[in-house]
């Protein structure tokens, strides 16, 4: 463990928003493998196991404010957006908040690499994490903590539809309707080099159904899918 370990780790817990019980399950949850197999003796245990616990509690606690959301949502919905909030990306977001990676023991080899910046690395942490506070307290508890991370994306993604995979929800509808895939078209490209705005038009069967902007040709197409999906909803 890194020397400042001992001195920071009561101001990790309070970013955590949890105090552990048992601290053998915190530093279980924050000692990857590589650390493990170089010092087997001092750490005969990694975050894997714990991780796989913790990904589950994850799902569950997701599945179950999606399921509970005031909003009623169908199976589709829930499954797509209990995807896109469990993934890598969110879980690293909160692995930056919290400086997780500072926290880690990494065996040599990673922490040459970068292994406290990778995503994968951070992401999987995040999971031995909520795993370890399962462990140490309850369900409930486990809950309460996950939910102080992402009740907000679960609010934002509900109501903005943030994060939401509009072109393949088109794609899907496309298909049922009409047989057919969407075609995306680049219309315009605007701006400097490293700061380029595109719009794009989507057609499906050779009518224009949406027409989106944004920061890269994915952005704009998911803007156009979205802008198409509200227009077939009008006239279903």
């Amino acid at each position: 463990m890194p020397a400042y370990y001992s001195k920071n780790i009561e101001g990790f817990e309070d970013s955590l928003g949890y105090r552990f019980n048992n601290k053998d399950l915190l530093v279980d949850a924050l000692t990857h493998k590589s650390y493990h197999h170089e010092n087997s003796d001092e750490a005969p245990r990694y975050n894997e196991r714990i991780e796989f616990l913790g990904d589950s509690v994850l799902g569950l606690v997701i599945a179950e404010s999606l399921f509970r959301h005031h909003i009623p949502l169908t199976e589709a919905d829930m499954s797509k957006m209990k995807s896109y909030l469990v993934n890598e990306s969110v879980l690293f977001e909160i692995a930056s908040r919290l400086s997780l990676g500072k926290y880690l023991r990494l065996g040599r080899g990673e922490e040459s690499t970068g292994g406290r910046q990778k995503k994968s690395i951070l992401s999987d942490a995040v999971e031995a994490l909520f795993g370890a506070i399962f462990l140490d307290s309850d369900y409930m508890t486990a809950k309460s903590v996950i939910l102080r991370f992402f009740s907000g994306k679960i609010d934002s993604i509900i109501s903005k539809k943030e994060g939401y995979d509009f072109k393949s929800e088109l794609q899907e509808k496309s298909q049922s309707l009409f047989g057919i895939l969407p075609e995306y078209r680049i219309v315009k490209q605007e701006g400097e080099e490293h700061k380029k705005i595109f719009t794009t038009e989507v057609y499906i069967n050779g009518q224009l159904y949406g027409e989106g902007t944004g920061k890269s040709k994915k952005d704009a197409q998911q803007a156009s899918a979205k802008e198409a999906l509200q227009k077939l909803v009008i006239s279903d």
